[in-house]
Formats: C-alpha cells, structure tokens, sequence
C-alpha cells in the first residue's frame, strides 16, 4: 500500500501524466542517475532499471529505497556478449536510455550514442559521466568529493574553521544538480524529439552540477584580473560574522535558529518581533536605515539581539515568528526532523511506502505539485532482477515520430517563450537553466530593478542568475503597467514567479487571470513553503531552508551539538553555522525548479494541457539532501565528518600534502589495494586492521595517521599525477578557486563549460556553462541583461512607437538602467 499525503489530506484524481507511455531503460549506477530516473517515474514513465548479477552496488546505500522507487528491476550481465544484447534489444522498445560512469563504459557496452541511434534513431541517449566526456579529467574516479576538491568548492568553505586548508563539503549538490540536469536534459530532448521526430544526445556530468553553485565568483576572478581592485564582498560585512539579516541566533534550550530577513522590511518585522526595534530607534546610532549603520553599532546590534534570543526557546520564537508572519527563520534541523514539517506533508511532499522488506518507509515525494498531470503513486524499491523475465519477454514496437518541422541549431528549446517575474536567486536561477537549452526568457523587473542587481554597486550578482534573457522593467502597480505585462502573457508558454501567495493576483498575473488570456499556459509558483500548510504565506531565503531541510547544520559538523556558555562562544558558533550555511539552498531550489517546469511544458506539448505548478524551496532542498531524507526500521545514521571536518573517513577525506592539499578518495576495497600499490604500501593492504571496510572504519584513526604521514612526503601537485595515472582517486584541494577553476582550467574549456559572451557592463567575458545540454552545446551562450536593457526592442516588437515608448518612459511605466561600461576584462 502507498499513502501520499496532499494538500488537506486530499488526493487529486490522475486524469494522465506527464510521461505516460514513455519507457526508460537506466543503466547508471548509484544515486545520481538513479534519483533523475526516479523523478521520470515519479511522472508515469515505465523505468527498467538494469543491474548485473547481484544488483547494483550501490543499492547497499541506506537511501537506495528512495531512488529505486518506481521502478522495475532485470538483471542483465554487460560483461558477457549475451547479456549486451539482450541489452541492445531492450534499446530497441526505449524512449529513453540513461547510462552514467566514464566515457568509456558506454563504449565498451556498445551503448554509445552512436551505436545506441543505430538500433533505435528516436532514442534519447543520456549520459551521466563524472567529468565531462572530453579532456585531461575525463576518466578520473568519478566520486563526488574528488570532483568538489578539484574544482575549488571545498576552498569556498576554508573560513569556517579557524584552520588552514580547504574543508570538506558535505551536502553532495554536484549530485543532486547532475540528477536534475540530466532529468531537464531527458525532457527537453524529449520536447525537441515531438517537433523534430529524431533521437537526441543528452549530456551532463558532475562537474557541471557544481556550477549552479557558483553565484558570482568566475565573474569576481575576470575582474580581479584586470582591474586589481575586488568589489566589496556582502558576506564580509562585518569581518567574517553573518550580517545581521541571516544571522544564526541561539535560543533559550540551546536550539539554534537561522533567520533570513534579506530585505530591510523583513530585517525590522524580525526586530520588532523580538521586541528590540524600539529600543534600538531610541539610540541615536540605530536612527537610519540598517544598511547605514556604522561597524561599531552593527557589532551592538548584534550582541544585544543575541542576548534577546537567549531569553526564549526556540519553540516559543517560532511561534512568535509564525504569528508576526513577516519574518524569515527556522530552527536547525536534520533530515529526520524535516520529515516531520507540516508543510511537507501538506504539499504533497511526504510519501509512505510499504515496502515488503524494510516495512513503512517515509520519504521525501514528487519534486513539484503539477495540478493536471500530478506524480503518480510510486510502487516500492523492486528486489534484485525482480522483473526480469517480465522485461525481457515484452514485445514493443520502436517509437516512431513523424518530422513535424526541421530540426534546429538552436536548442531544444527554441520555439518555447517563459515570462520571469521574479526576483533574487531560485526563480530567476531556474529560468536561467531553461534559457541554456534554447527557451526564450523574458524577464519582467521593477522599475528599479531586480533587488537582487543592488546588492553590489555594478550589479555583479545579478550577472550569473539572469544570464540568456531579455529584461524589461515594468510599473505593474500601474494599471498601464499591467496592460503591457498581459501583452506579454499572450504570447508566453509558461509563466514563472516566486511571490508569496495572494500577490501575484494583486498585480494581475494570477494563475486564472494569465489562463484567461492564454488558455494552455504553465503558471509556476516558486517560493519557500508551497501554497498550503502553515508557512504558505511567510517569507523565505535560501538560509532558512538550508537550516530547515538539514544541510547547514550537517555541514556545520560538531558545531550544533556545541554548548556555549559566553557570548563570544556564541559570537563564534555563529560565525561557523554562517560560513556552513552558503547559498547552496537556492541553486538547490533552482535545479529542481527548471525541471518541474519542464516536466508541465512536455505535458502541453504531448496533451495540450495547461497547469498550475507548485515548486517550494522546502522541497528542493529535502531532495538536495535526499541522501538521508528518509525514514524506515534499522535506517543507518547519516554518515558524519570529522570534528575538523576533514571528510568522511581516513580512505575519503582531505590531507595536507608537503605543499598544498589534496582530497583522497579509495572506500572500496578495490580502491583501497589499488591506492596501496599505487604508494608502495603493501604492509598497509595486508594489515588485518585495514581488510574490508568496515575494518578500515573501525580502525579509522591509526589509518588516517598512515596515510596523512605518506602525503607529507610530497607535494600535492604530486601527488595528484602520481595516482591519477593510476587510476586511483587524488586530487589536488587547493590548486584553484572556484572563480578561477570555471573561468580557465583547460579541461573546462575543453567541455565548453566556459562560453565567451559579450556583457553590456563588462564587456567580453567567459560566463557560466550549461548544466546539460541537448545534441551538444547552442551556438551561443547569450550574457546577462542589465535591468530593462531590451525594454525598447520588446515595446517595438509589440508594436508601439518610438513616440509612444518614449510617452511610457516618460510616466514612469517603463524604464531601464544605465550601461555605465567598466574596462574590458577579456
């Protein structure tokens, strides 16, 4: 029996989904692919889930049940001429074929896309490699940590601890964007195949699921380089402490709590829910804005709003909190915890499976509530080859597509127009996504801009979340302002925002009023809660829900479980669950929000049905941390770093090199006796101490010691080519940052993860790459938009006059930025 809890306990009747009749065959291993092939089922896709003899290994993971779930097993030995073509044969009836590991496995299987379209031209072949299919990297180990190693995302964390070196990220976004990139990838190739009535190449790895978490700082390194001068970084107002508006506050019993209050107006209510506003206005340091207020008064105001929140529990702020309903804040939490929120349950979002061997299983649900063509009860994980015969003896026809139009070069995409209007980081990050496969974004703005643009003064931030799009600011408080944005509805496919409920009806884009004006339209809401359960109509940062949904707090490590006594023991915890807590939680939310709304625009292309999706950062951010984001009988504990957060355990972790860091990663046994050849340590392989893994964890510390003497010996740099030509898992840690890395490491210009554009403020510049791509890379890569740089070309295009857009100008309906041009940074 399968219980999926919706909105008021009620569940919507499936009139069809999304991906019925579409059968996919997975041939990945692990959790990456598994969780993108989980999401296809999730929506009504048949997936078979191919293992070799024994299943995958990876199915001993304790989350395994989560990312099987739906689907069907057969098991199939590709080491053996048979089992490969009884493979090819399967490929024959697929829509979909998904594979993962290094390039060369498809290869060796005869399942390169190459091959793949010679047994079936309609197929969409989908691969998942660690890398990248090209370059110097291409066949290195593909686990996580090596790939967040290399590319300097364990440098981003370096100032949490008071230590040198890099420090280990724990929560694995590589994955979780790789899974959604590959799951985008499927469905607009699936989009193209409906027009175009050809198979489709679909590409992503986990390298590219690392830069949606790149905000800013590929742009910050170009302009380092030539202008010499940094731009002031926001995080650092304040020496290395949070700002005021997401600063990590502890309670009365000891529970931490992560507010949120990004804009001014949330930063007051939150003052003035903890009853501090007005005394802070009697003092004449507080008497201006916030954004005014000297260093001196910021390091007041922080103490006596830590002292403040020592006063109640945790229980009894939120409560508060909830009542004021204007304040951004939720207590740490693991996964366990989240599972228990009611506004998981309410959306939809938790699923209880009865699973025949593990008993009652809760588990996070469907990534998006789409209101036509919903998630699907899912059956639980499949036992081992469990389907096989049934699999094997199927009969089905090839899928057959008739070409409707000539296929194009520019993307997958290209004939579907999203109007964006939203702001900041999620909604706007998710659109970003669609426009790297061919959509055409428009972005609506304030007359002033996104707020997100002003953050920095040249609007730096904005660069990596608006990137490919047309911006046009708009009055739409103005009744003339919203007749402009309806012009717009009518010829848009889908509609995207992240307001909170009630305000996008307000301002004449609520989801009836936009169908009105374009029957079949996707309406997408992206904001924190969803549209029902207590929080529906609180605010939302991305902070809040990294505390919410568990990973700021598993990759604060042992600082949560840390009692202070003192304000400056608080003062410094603080400090490290700020650092924890990166902006990881909106590319999290963005990621799954471009495949939900994807998901809704291949529902109206295959049944011309038109639909309200719901995306919630809550959500997102449960699937981002989805590793442990279930709960059954004898469920191990979430895996937990060291207490200097060097990693996991001595055979997957960082070390100090003579010079330099690396990152280490050998857990299997075979890893393990390939690293000991690889550094002449026969004597390591052959202590009964370290045989199998689970003595090596038993033993965890005496190895670690071993291996952190070894890579003192040389420099990291060393290192590095030593073992990775032989195929053992070591990489430099600090070689580069992550600005540095995404901007002109060879082998990310060998996989066109760096396109030259052309940005009106900075000039040329190499912008961020696609997280997938559809029958390769679009021939152009377009920059981000200042705030209404294309208000004009679109006004023409609806066919105003320049004597009428000067009229709109002129009373304030429309408007744009200044370009102010900054020295070329090449």
């Amino acid at each position: 029996m399968i219980r999926i809890r919706r909105a008021g306990g009620k569940a919507n009747p499936v009139k069809t989904t999304v991906l019925e009749g579409v059968r996919v065959l997975d041939l990945s291993t692990g959790p990456v692919g598994g969780f993108a092939t989980m999401v296809l089922a999730d929506f009504g896709a048949d997936v078979v889930k191919v293992e070799p003899p024994g299943g995958d290994r990876f199915r001993a993971l304790a989350t395994s049940p989560l990312w099987l779930r739906g689907k069907r097993s057969a098991v199939i030995d590709l080491s053996t001429e048979a089992g490969r073509e009884r493979a090819h044969s399967l490929v024959e009836t697929a829509d979909v074929l998904v594979i993962s590991g290094p390039p060369g496995r498809a290869s060796r299987w005869g399942l390169d896309a190459e091959r793949a379209f010679q047994r079936n031209p309609a197929l969409v072949h989908c691969s998942i490699t660690p890398w990248g299919g090209r370059g110097p990297y291409a066949e290195l180990p593909g686990y996580e940590g090596l790939v967040a190693a290399k590319s300097g995302r364990m440098s981003t964390f370096a100032a949490q601890l008071r230590r040198e070196g890099p420090v280990y990220a724990a929560v694995q976004v590589a994955s979780h964007a790789a899974s959604q990139g590959a799951v985008q990838g499927v469905l607009a190739a699936l989009l193209a195949r409906e027009r175009s009535g050809r198979g489709q190449r679909v590409e992503t790895s986990l390298l590219q699921g690392v830069i949606p978490y790149d905000l800013w700082a590929a742009l910050i390194y170009q302009l380092l380089k030539t202008t010499g001068q940094p731009p002031p970084d926001p995080k650092r107002v304040g020496g290395d402490m949070p700002t005021l508006n997401y600063h990590p506050v502890l309670a009365k019993d000891d529970r931490w709590i992560q507010c949120g209050n990004l804009l001014e107006h949330l930063f007051l209510s939150f003052l003035d829910a903890i009853e501090l506003l007005a005394e802070l206005l009697e003092d004449e340091a507080f008497r201006g804005p916030p954004a005014t207020w000297s260093g001196e008064s910021i390091e007041r105001a922080r103490d006596r709003i830590l002292l403040r929140m020592r006063e109640k529990t945790a229980a009894e702020w939120m409560e508060i909190f909830r009542r004021n309903g204007n304040v951004a804040a939720e207590p740490f939490l693991d996964p366990r915890e989240a599972l228990d929120l009611p506004d998981l349950a309410q959306n939809g979002a938790v699923v209880e499976v009865d699973d025949p061997e593990l008993g009652r299983v809760r588990q996070i649900g469907p990534i998006a509530r789409l209101t036509e063509t919903p998630a699907v009860p899912a059956r639980p994980a499949p036992r081992v080859g469990e389907h096989t015969e049934e699999v094997l003896s199927e009969t089905r026809a090839r899928p057959e597509y008739a070409p409707l139009e000539v296929p194009t070069a520019a993307g997958p995409l290209a004939d579907t127009v999203v109007l964006e209007i939203a702001t900041v980081i999620a909604a706007p990050l998710a659109t970003s996504l669609l426009a790297d496969l061919g959509a055409r974004v428009i972005k609506v703005e304030p007359i002033t801009g996104d707020p997100y643009r002003h953050l920095l003064p040249r609007g730096e931030l904005a660069v990596k979340t608006n990137a490919g799009k047309e911006s046009i600011c708009i009055d739409l408080k103005s009744e003339r302002g919203r007749d402009l944005l309806q012009e717009l509805v009518r010829r848009a496919d889908a509609l995207v925002h992240n307001f909170r409920p009630g305000v996008p009806e307000r301002l004449g884009f609520g989801y009836d009023q936009v169908r009105a004006l374009r029957p079949g339209i996707v309406w997408v809401a992206l904001n924190g809660y969803g549209p029902d359960g207590p929080s529906a109509r609180r605010p939302a940062t991305h902070p809040v829900m990294g505390a919410a949904a568990g990973g700021a707090g598993y990759q604060a490590g042992a600082a949560l479980a840390f009692r202070c006594r003192t304000l400056e023991e608080i003062r410094e915890i603080s400090r490290q669950l700020g650092q924890a807590n990166e902006a990881n939680p909106d590319p999290s939310s963005s990621v799954v929000g471009a495949s939900a709304i994807l998901l809704a625009l291949l529902a109206s292309r295959r049944h011309a049905i038109g639909q309200a999706v719901f995306i919630d950062m809550l959500t997102a951010n449960a699937w981002a941390n989805s590793d442990y984001f279930l709960e059954y009988p004898g469920k191990p504990p979430r895996p937990r770093q060291d207490p200097d957060l060097y990693g996991l355990e001595a055979c997957y972790r960082l070390y100090p090199a003579k010079q330099g860091w690396v990152f280490l990663a050998v857990p299997s046994d075979r890893d393990f006796a390939r690293f000991c050849a690889a550094v002449d340590r026969g004597d390591l392989a052959r202590d009964a101490r370290f045989a199998g893994r689970e003595g090596r964890r038993q033993h965890d510390e005496a190895l670690a010691a071993e291996i952190a003497s070894l890579f003192r010996q040389r420099d990291a740099d060393s290192w590095e080519k030593h073992l990775t030509e032989r195929s053992v898992g070591c990489v430099r840690a600090d070689g580069a940052s992550v600005g540095e890395f995404f901007s002109r490491d060879p082998h990310v210009l060998a996989n066109g993860l760096a396109p030259a554009c052309e940005h009106a403020r900075f000039g040329p510049m190499r912008r961020w790459g696609p997280l997938a791509t559809v029958d390769g890379a679009l021939p152009r890569y377009g920059p981000s938009p200042l705030a209404g740089e294309h208000t004009d070309a679109l006004l023409k295009e609806l066919g105003y006059t320049a004597a009428e857009i000067t009229h709109l100008r002129e009373t304030g309906v429309v408007a744009s930025e200044p370009i102010q041009r900054i020295p070329e940074i090449g």
